[in-house]
């Protein structure tokens, strides 16, 4: 077990809940997943699966329920760091591509905008 696989697991619980993936995935699935809906519990329960493989020993059990725990606590703050991203981008994309308001002002045509049907 390297803190590169660990890192890898806990990117992809983070990342696929963040995009809406796992969310699709219920969608199809129709139901709810409450582990993998949650990326802390995801991130928790995959590290420990993944890293039980390698335990021989009472004390590995403990170390590996302490990687877990920590890859469940960084799953928060990695959730929050791509919330922050996604923000920064929404900003600097309204400065690229401003929008511009189309649709059409109102006249004087008793308060109704052009190309409405007024009321009778």
């Amino acid at each position: 077990m390297e803190w590169i696989d660990i890192a890898g697991i806990v990117f992809i619980c983070v990342t696929m809940n963040h995009l809406g993936l796992i969310s699709k995935i219920e969608e199809i699935y129709g139901g709810k997943i409450p582990i993998l809906n949650c990326p802390k519990c995801a991130s928790f329960w995959i590290t420990f699966i993944f890293s039980l493989w390698e335990v021989s020993s009472f004390y590995g059990v403990i170390k590996v329920l302490a990687i877990s725990f920590l890859a469940s606590y960084i799953a928060i703050w990695l959730e929050l760091l791509e919330g922050y991203v996604d923000t920064l981008y929404i900003r600097l994309y309204g400065k690229i591509y401003e929008t511009s308001d189309n649709t059409p002002a109102a006249d004087a045509d008793n308060g109704n905008p052009a190309g409405s049907v007024p009321e009778l």
